[in-house]
This record gives structure tokens, sequence and C-alpha cells, in this order.
């Protein structure tokens, strides 16, 4: 009996920038998780060492950065999963 291969077939979807730039907006570093954990995790040990001494003003640096990463690391995934 001739022997039969099995094929699996993996789906996965892009994830959207602007998803990622809003969540990190209202989430900060755990919004950052959508797009990528490595970040995530420097963000959220670097925001409270800005954010504590400044008394939270801090945060308006922070944030925007957290935005710009998740959307520069949502990009590169997607062009590393559609090959580009």
């Amino acid at each position: 009996m001739p022997e039969v291969q099995k094929s699996q077939v993996i789906v996965r979807m892009p994830k959207n920038v602007g998803l990622s730039v809003v969540l990190s907006l209202l989430f900060g570093p755990l919004g950052m998780l959508y797009s990528t954990v490595g970040g995530a995790i420097v963000m959220m040990i670097v925001t409270p060492i800005v954010a504590i001494p400044t008394l939270g003003v801090g945060l308006f640096i922070t944030q925007p950065i957290c935005a710009i990463w998740a959307a520069s690391a949502t990009n590169t995934y997607n062009k590393k999963m559609l090959g580009e």
C-alpha cells in the first residue's frame, strides 16, 4: 500500500498597523504586546523608570515611543510574513 503524505497549512493573518498604534497609545507597553513582545517588555521596564521621577510627565515621551515602535514592529512583521 502506498504511503500517503499529509500536509498541513498554517494561515497567518497580517497584523493591523492602525490597531497596534491605538492599542499602544491607550495601554502603553501592554498595548505593544499585540505587535512586539520584546519591545513591550523593554518599555514595561523603561516607562516606570521615566514616569516615576517625572511624576507622570515622562509618559508624554514614552507613549509616542511605544506607538512608533508598535507601528514599526507591525510593519516589519507584515513584510516578513509576505516575504518582502
